[in-house]
């Protein structure tokens, strides 16, 4: 599914996101991350396999919701929910960090701490099925 190019424009804003996963019982796991894109997919860098690592390789099926910096007509703060289907690769974690570090926290950034930089670490990357939410990339309104 091509991403919106409002969703897009999002995201170089720095938007904190919140990743939902599966536990294995079934029942949501929510943490907040930082999200890039690539191509079609957005992406997320671990320097462990913390529980959402764990929680994706064994159920793919994902939520990710990022708070727009806009209010619409209505008053309502926008924000888009992307539904979708992840997977974890191994390695890239730092680079990833790094690029989403200057972002998030600022131009001049160096993240992760240098005595990390070895770990391989994973990355999540999430291919959309679905937006919703409120705002632009929903033109249904929200869900």
């Amino acid at each position: 599914m091509k991403t919106p190019q409002s969703v897009r424009e999002l995201l170089p804003k720095a938007p904190l996101a919140h990743l939902t996963t599966l536990n294995s019982d079934g029942g949501p796991q929510v943490t907040v991350v930082w999200v890039g894109i690539e191509n079609e997919e957005f992406v997320i860098g671990h320097m462990a396999a913390h529980k959402k690592v764990r929680n994706v390789r064994r159920d793919g099926r994902v939520a990710l919701s990022l708070l727009g910096d806009k209010t619409n007509a209505k008053g309502l703060r926008e924000y888009v929910v992307i539904y979708g289907t992840a997977r974890v690769t191994e390695g890239g974690a730092v680079d990833l960090l790094q690029r989403l570090a200057r972002i998030y926290l600022g131009p001049n950034a160096d993240y992760p701490p240098a005595a990390m930089r070895n770990i391989p670490g994973y990355i999540t990357r999430i291919t959309p099925t679905h937006f919703a939410g409120v705002g632009p990339w929903n033109a249904q309104g929200a869900e």
